[in-house]
């Protein structure tokens, strides 16, 4: 009887059960989170991973934990550099660059349209006010940041699904 309540596989099986959901629920709000401002996209899919890893170690190695960081770590920088490589590729400067930063702060507490128009006016305001650039050059810049906006936003998909398919094509087989 002792035995029996110590070596339960039952217990192993729900265990294994609840990381499963843990991990499918943090992958799925990760998903959407490379859409939605304020959800941290692809962070949540790596922490998703690293749990399922440190709780059930046999299911991924630290390699496709290491292949999933990367891409994590590819997601944060291309969050960082588009906006700016946008703005500077359509004759934006450091203001520009910095109201763009700054702009898409202040937009993604509200929405996701919010954040777009953040990133583009605050790049046009910069531009304007701070370098004193005319009204075409400051629009130039505010039209720069909206598509460094978007290419973010499709490379951080892109770079969610990839870390998903990496952990789903690690763990399933």
């Amino acid at each position: 009887m002792f035995l029996q309540l110590v070596a339960r596989p039952r217990c192993a099986g729900a265990v294994e059960y609840l990381v499963w959901t843990l991990t499918v629920v943090l992958l799925l709000i990760g998903l959407i989170g490379t859409l939605v401002p304020l959800l941290p996209g692809t962070t949540l899919i790596l922490i998703g991973v690293v749990i399922h890893k440190l709780i059930l170690p046999e299911a991924l190695t630290w390699g496709v934990v290491a292949w999933v960081t990367a891409v994590w770590a590819v997601s944060i920088a291309a969050d960082l550099v588009c906006t700016i490589v946008g703005t500077r590729i359509f004759g934006g400067t450091r203001w520009g660059m910095a109201g763009a930063t700054g702009g898409a702060v202040a937009g993604m507490f509200f929405s996701l349209p919010a954040l777009l128009l953040g990133t583009i006016l605050g790049a046009v305001a910069a531009e304007k006010f701070g370098a004193r650039r005319s009204n075409a050059d400051a629009l130039r810049s505010g039209a720069g940041a909206a598509v460094g906006f978007v290419l973010s936003g499709i490379v951080r998909c892109g770079c969610g699904a990839l870390m998903v398919a990496l952990f789903l094509a690690a763990a399933l087989s």
